[in-house]
């Protein structure tokens, strides 16, 4: 065999990226020194980038196409495609040299042992791929379950072709590449049976915050090359690094996507037609595509080859379907979140909007433009500077118009796909797996595509004005108290935790039964007995669970522990669920449990609901829940709270309970804290602490109930002040009693937010920690600090 043409990945490493590409000489690399530690990856062989410059120096074909580029204006788009596509087909029509196509089929006589069909993979690998400071995802192209020595030939001309693709073209150009510098190696690697499994890709940090603490994984059904082009929704994961480590539970959160489509084999064996797309099973479309077990371990393995690189990963994995074995099939740095260095927070005030459609948020921006709907290629000129692309699914060959547009709007794809990672390079927001934005976005409308809120992206009606304030990321000064933060959406959980904090004061347990679970607790319960239409209901909420009770508790666990580990190992303090009669009675299946109350803000809620009979099996449940978080995941930074507790009575009975279920104080570092929120709690603040190790303060419900006023009222919401002097009162007794009790003391209600005056006389006080919204941490910490903000 002659090295010179061909190199086997056994025989690569990182040092070879100028001979057969950055992916191709990872693959090596993880062969060479990673196959010990457990990463599995497919055997095969590289063409180099040698034998692609002698191919195109036979003949002068290398002579022809620098002399068409070096005429051409990239942003020109006609220009752009009619000499793109010229070039390719002269590749196309180029014969090899003998010794390059000898070199070629001696090698693969020797991976396919006389197994002349075996089926393989052809994928390209540019010599300036996969840098550090760049991403060429998607710009050459992959030919799977190629089968045969000659379809194998066609394919690896395919893949020299495809280092001339429009958008390959383009983006050398608006990166800085020399055309000539840039060679291509054709990477032939045994294929993965992931047609009857599922495939996916995976980054060893959050996508869109950073975070560097998980790994998040897209799952599904068949082939990854469906997930990698935005062709289907797929199933998301994020694992706890600390956790896998720790040999304990690491599943933080599940989201199960759509997976209506998969790729697979086709029957067809000439090249460039042995995939199709096929549709999947409703049964598989409802369940998720990878158990807990093999996503854990693909966490494993995506750990030990970012440890190796000492950088954050991405990297595309195939379980195959025949033997159930996990594969690493491509592993590159990761170019855009591991390189921010700032912190940019966007905000709009969407109140009144129309939202026009949703899907998944890429990159925490906001953007407002014109729809420009674009069908094909074709229509690609249509865009313009500012415009909102809006499209079925964002091909690779549209990246030189991508870079036009304010924002990205498709029906197809997940976080992972194409589309995702090069609006998340461009600096753009996008919103993916609408379902159907190219039907309810009509052409030309003003839209504002909002990527600010979490998970799920939206796109409103009509141009709304939003802000963007840069948050420093420098040491924050000493103030004398705790900053702590109110957090209610475990979709932000990684997004916040970078703002400056000291823990979270108030995690609401009842914005995740309202957000993740939507269903009421009894109903779940007494599943058997609900009517037909109402099983049908939840039954499609808790597909991908094992039943009813465990989706609630599950859900749960997903919702405390995302928050948890977001922010260990500072405290974060989960008050648990505090809503009330009608808010419960908004739930699924709640109207059939729920009271119907003049006033719910002081019905039946908070410590009264636990000790019901009737509520206690759903209390018991979110004790479950913590059980978990606390003991099966060790994430015993999180503290407990209870809500409205009206008199000593209920103080005493939920502390017995929660002691009943295990929840002592004191055990496994744990602290129960309550909320002092009513003025018996101020009044009697001393006995009450006898029950807890502290109280955090409700100024809201305090205001309302020391004032007399019922805060859902318009009428006398103008009183409606935390800054009053019977308010402050009892605000300071609080405060007061704990200091002499030596107790925490904190407050999570709206106040010190929205009024800085407020936070100084808390701070004035002496109290311990103020827990804020996000958006204000920063400027009241700095207001505090006497600094000008």
């Amino acid at each position: 065999m002659d090295n010179s043409y061909v190199a086997w990945f056994s025989q690569l490493g990182m040092n070879d990226v100028a001979s057969v590409g950055g992916k191709n000489a990872s693959l090596g690399e993880m062969i060479s020194h990673l196959a010990d530690a457990g990463v599995s990856v497919p055997d095969g062989f590289a063409t180099t980038a040698s034998a692609y410059r002698q191919f195109l120096a036979h003949d002068g074909l290398a002579d022809r196409i620098n002399q068409a580029l070096d005429t051409l204006d990239v942003d020109d788009v006609d220009a752009l495609i009619e000499t793109g596509s010229k070039i390719r087909q002269w590749v196309l029509d180029h014969p090899f040299p003998p010794a390059l196509e000898a070199a070629i089929r001696d090698a693969f006589a020797t991976l396919a042992e006389g197994q002349d069909d075996m089926a393989v993979a052809v994928r390209s690998s540019a010599t300036a791929e996969d840098l550090p400071d760049a991403s060429f995802a998607g710009q050459q192209e992959t030919f799977l379950n190629v089968r045969g020595l000659d379809n194998i030939m066609l394919a690896i001309k395919d893949v020299f072709a495809s280092l001339f693709n429009d958008r390959a073209i383009s983006y050398r150009v608006h990166k800085g590449f020399d055309h000539s510098q840039v060679a291509l190696s054709a990477g032939i690697q045994r294929m993965v049976r992931s047609d009857t499994g599922a495939s996916g890709v995976m980054f060893t940090i959050d996508t869109e915050s950073g975070f560097d603490k998980v790994v998040f994984i897209t799952s599904s059904w068949g082939l990854g090359e469906a997930v990698v082009q935005g062709a289907v929704n797929p199933d998301e994961y994020y694992v706890y690094k600390d956790n896998i480590t720790a040999g304990r539970p690491a599943i933080l959160r599940r989201v199960k996507g759509g997976k209506a489509v998969k790729m697979v084999y086709t029957a067809d064996r000439a090249h460039g037609k042995t995939t199709e797309f096929v549709d999947v099973d409703t049964a598989d479309q409802r369940r998720f595509s990878l158990s807990d077990e093999d996503a854990e371990a693909l966490a494993t393995q995506a750990m030990t080859i970012e440890k190796h690189y000492g950088r954050p990963m991405d990297i595309e994995w195939g379980k195959d379907g025949e033997t159930g074995k996990l594969y690493i099939l491509q592993a590159r740095p990761e170019t855009v979140k591991s390189n921010a260095t700032t912190l940019e927070r966007y905000s709009l005030d969407a109140a009144g909007h129309d939202v026009l459609v949703t899907g998944r948020s890429i990159g925490q921006r906001v953007g407002a433009g014109r729809v420009r709907n674009v069908s094909s290629i074709k229509e690609m000129n249509k865009v313009e500077n500012g415009d909102i692309l809006v499209t079925d699914m964002t091909d690779p060959d549209w990246e030189p118009v991508m870079k036009r547009a304010a924002a990205i709007v498709t029906n197809r794809g997940g976080r992972t796909c194409h589309a995702a990672i090069i609006a998340r390079e461009l600096g753009i927001p996008a919103v993916v797996g609408t379902g159907h934005a190219t039907e309810k976005l009509a052409d030309g409308i003003d839209v504002t595509v909002s990527c600010a809120e979490g998970d799920t992206g939206y796109v409103y009606q009509g141009a709304i004005d939003f802000n963007v304030d840069e948050v420093s990321l420098d040491r924050m000064p000493e103030i004398g108290t705790k900053i702590m933060m109110n957090v209610g959406n475990p979709d932000r959980a990684f997004d916040f935790a970078s703002i400056p904090n000291q823990g979270v004061g108030l995690a609401r347990l009842e914005f995740i039964i309202n957000r993740q679970i939507g269903i009421h607790p009894r109903a779940l319960l007494e599943y058997d007995q609900q009517p037909d239409e109402l099983k049908a209901t939840i039954d499609a909420h808790i597909a991908g669970y094992a039943d009813p009770v465990n989706f609630y508790v599950d859900r749960l666990v997903e919702g405390i522990s995302t928050i948890a580990a977001a922010f260990h190992p500072k405290p974060v303090i989960v008050r648990l669920s505090d809503f009330k009669s009608n808010e419960y009675a908004n739930l699924i299946g709640g109207d059939a449990y729920e009271p119907e109350e003049e006033n719910p803000m002081i019905g039946w809620r908070g410590a009264s609901r636990y000790l019901a009979e009737d509520f206690k099996p759903c209390f018991e449940l979110e004790l479950e829940a913590m059980k978990r978080v606390r003991g099966d995941m060790g994430l015993t930074n999180v503290q407990m709270m209870i809500p409205f507790v009206r008199t000593l009575g209920e103080a005493k009975g939920v502390s017995e309970l929660l002691e009943s279920h295990g929840f002592k104080r004191g055990e496994n570092d744990l602290k129960i804290i309550m909320m002092c929120e009513l003025p018996s709690n101020a009044v009697l603040a001393d006995e009450f602490l006898e029950y807890f190790d502290g109280f955090s303060i409700g100024s809201n419900d305090m205001t309302q109930l020391s004032l007399g006023l019922d805060r859902d009222s318009g009428l006398i919401s103008h009183l409606f002040d935390e800054r009053d002097p019977a308010v402050k009162i009892m605000l300071e007794k609080a405060i007061t009693a704990c200091k002499r009790n030596n107790k925490y003391v904190g407050i999570c209600g709206q106040g010190p937010s929205d009024y800085p005056d407020l936070a100084r006389w808390l701070l004035d006080q002496g109290i311990e920690s103020m827990s804020l919204n996000p958006d204000t941490v920063v400027s009241t910490w700095l207001f505090l600090a006497g600094e000008n903000v």
